[in-house]
């Protein structure tokens, strides 16, 4: 238990809460974006992404981001348009416009394209919607609040408590699952269902491992080849495909892989980030002890290490071709080749 305790203080020291909102007077443009051509990536890159076109972004949280067409790698920063040089997001609407999302020192969204930087004007609203086209974006801890973008107006939404909970809590994650349905990841009040109508909730109690211990939060969301969710724990909840007569609950909760390094008492019940790949194995990153594949029957481990140490890791991203990539906190970026994660050199 002291592990697990000192493992989640190492973590909050190095993922650190955003405080804080700026709130633009008007979209603020920046023009003719003069680009920075670098030899190779900062050390704390976060979140990488690969666009329609197949060029990869990689998002820092101290040096702004980075584009790799596979011959050329340019930095963007502040002095390009960027409001910060932390990023948090990165997405892409249908019409290849790429959005760079910050949540620290102040909670921006950034669109890309390819040209010109605009810092979107968040309006607050109660404009709940569920459209097929909309994109979600975390908001600046701890405010309880996601952005709605539709194309035209960035809106800045308040998400309810649960019911008979009315402790704060914080937005790590947003996923769309398979049936256009949004989730909100938390931390500490479990994760939340929007289906366009109403919010149902997956309380802390069934989601965490630590309980009165402190929380990870959940950081991951994902569904499994049968549909199951899979909310960064131990376990998966059944959803769409829920029998279970004996509650009257939304989804029910099974008892799964256990610990990632299958002890008892496991100091890896909890996750950071999480993928599917294209054979249906789920790959789990932890912060300190390098990445977990489940193949449905076995947990296979794979260390990640630089100079022969291992490293902190941060996320996981499946690219358009079923490439693995990690994002790391001061390692810079890597790549899986089939049998181990190389660090990423242009």
């Amino acid at each position: 238990m002291k592990l697990k305790i000192f493992l989640l203080l190492s973590i909050s020291m190095l993922l650190p809460s955003c405080n804080g909102q700026t709130t633009q007077q008007r979209d603020k443009t920046i023009n003719n974006v003069k680009e920075d051509v670098v030899e190779e990536l900062g050390s704390s890159i976060m979140v990488v992404y690969q666009d329609k076109k197949n060029t990869y972004w990689f998002g820092s949280w101290e040096t702004g981001v980075y584009r790799y067409d596979r011959k050329t790698l340019i930095n963007f920063t502040t002095k390009h348009g960027l409001p910060n040089n932390r990023i948090d997001e990165i997405k892409e609407d249908a019409s290849g416009n790429l959005y760079f999302s910050s949540c620290h020192p102040n909670s921006t969204v950034v669109k890309f394209d390819g040209n010109t930087f605009t810092t979107l004007l968040a309006i607050p609203t109660n404009n709940w919607r569920l459209n097929s086209t909309d994109m979600w974006f975390r908001h600046a801890y701890p405010a309880e609040k996601v952005y709605r973008y539709d194309g035209t107006t960035l809106h800045e939404l308040q998400l309810p408590k649960p019911k008979n909970l009315s402790n704060p809590f914080e937005i790590y994650s947003i996923y769309k699952d398979q049936k256009g349905n949004i989730w909100f990841g938390t931390n500490p009040s479990g994760v939340c269902r929007y289906d366009g109508k109403s919010f149902e909730w997956i309380t802390e109690e069934d989601v965490t491992e630590f309980r009165n211990e402190g929380a990870n939060g959940v950081r991951s969301i994902t569904e499994d080849k049968n549909g199951d969710f899979w909310f960064n724990t131990e376990y998966r909840y059944s959803v769409y495909n829920n029998t279970t007569s004996k509650s009257n609950k939304f989804y029910a909760r099974y008892e799964s892989i256990g610990g990632l390094d299958g002890k008892k008492d496991s100091n890896l019940d909890e996750y950071l980030s999480t993928v599917r790949d294209n054979n249906d194995n789920l790959w789990f990153v932890t912060y300190r002890d390098g990445v977990w594949k489940y193949d449905g029957t076995k947990i296979t481990h794979y260390a990640v290490q630089d100079n022969s140490k291992d490293i902190t890791l941060f996320s996981i991203y499946k690219d358009n071709n079923g490439d693995l990539w990690l994002g790391t906190h001061e390692n810079g970026a890597f790549k899986f080749n089939g049998t181990s994660f190389v660090r990423f050199k242009k």
